[in-house]
């Protein structure tokens, strides 16, 4: 389990993370999101030591990792720009890694190197950036970590190679109870592969929820009322998030059981109802409205 209690890091006269509170349970797949700046990129580098914080305790399965070997062991951070040795090939920096973390898989890695169609023997410096933060994955997934930390992975992958990184991740952490963070400033390239969610705010956390709870809890529905019905009269029954009224046509964002919303609709008498799917990015549009930010700056 990864554990944040208070965490302030400064550099200078810029605080990068204010006093943030984050749990991430061991065998999950956490998505940090947030645009440029917001303090993703260093949150992971707390979590790998290279930084160490200025206020708060931050643990990894119990243990502080800055200036702890063992404990960076257990811990693989693949950057944004991943840093590779000069002249290196991926041979080169398989032999560097084995050395440096006691779990690396060989034959993990050339698998890897087959699936994705990297030549090992080949200068790094001159693959593409897709290739280069392929590269780098697939490293990370070689040393075997049981936390996997990945800064914008997704970008310069094609949607190809982009599954394929999806399906690795579910693999390990299903196979392996891995623990992976991934940073992303694209809400849509974490659907379907997070279990939680946090979202990251001038270094503030705004929101940490559970994906499977959020999709749950709420719903989009219109509803026909053959009565008069007001949306005042329908706020105090239900949470409405958000509302879309045209004389007794209702489109309704609404928050709680599904069950029990529908009750309480009943009451009106509708002529007829029916549940919208909502994707995950239109939920959270929703939810941080209702919590006062502008959702398209945070989202970008």
């Amino acid at each position: 389990m990864i554990l944040l209690q208070d965490i302030v890091k400064r550099f200078g006269d810029i605080t990068a993370l204010d006093h943030v509170n984050l749990e991430i349970k061991k065998g999950s797949i956490c998505g940090l999101l947030g645009p440029n700046g917001a303090g993703k990129s260093t949150l992971l580098r707390l979590l790998c030591g290279v930084f160490r914080p200025d206020e708060g305790v931050l643990t990894v399965s119990g243990k502080e990792v800055f200036e702890q070997p063992e404990q960076k062991q257990r811990v693989f951070f693949v950057a944004d720009e991943p840093y590779f040795l000069p002249q290196a090939t991926l041979d080169t920096m398989a032999r560097l890694y084995s050395r440096l973390y006691p779990n690396f898989d060989r034959s993990f890695y050339e698998e890897l190197c087959e699936l994705f169609r990297l030549l090992p023997k080949k200068r790094i410096a001159e693959f593409s950036k897709g290739m280069k933060r392929q590269a780098g994955f697939l490293l990370g997934l070689a040393t075997r970590p049981e936390y996997l930390l990945l800064d914008e992975c997704f970008d310069g992958l094609d949607p190809v190679k982009r599954q394929v990184v999806r399906k690795l991740l579910a693999d390990q952490v299903g196979g392996r109870d891995m623990t992976v963070v991934i940073s992303s400033h694209n809400l849509r390239e974490l659907d379907e592969i997070c279990d939680t969610v946090c979202i990251l705010y001038q270094g503030n956390l705004l929101y940490s929820k559970d994906l499977d709870d959020l999709k749950g809890d709420v719903h989009k529905i219109q509803v026909v009322f053959q009565e008069t019905v007001t949306l005042s009269q329908l706020e105090r029954s239900l949470s409405v998030m958000a509302s879309e009224v045209r004389g007794k046509f209702f489109t309704l964002i609404l928050r709680g059981d599904m069950e029990q919303i529908r009750q309480t609709l009943e009451q009106w008498h509708p002529v007829a109802m029916e549940i919208i799917p909502l994707t995950l990015e239109e939920v959270f549009l929703y939810e941080m409205e209702v919590k006062g930010y502008d959702a398209q700056i945070i989202f970008g």
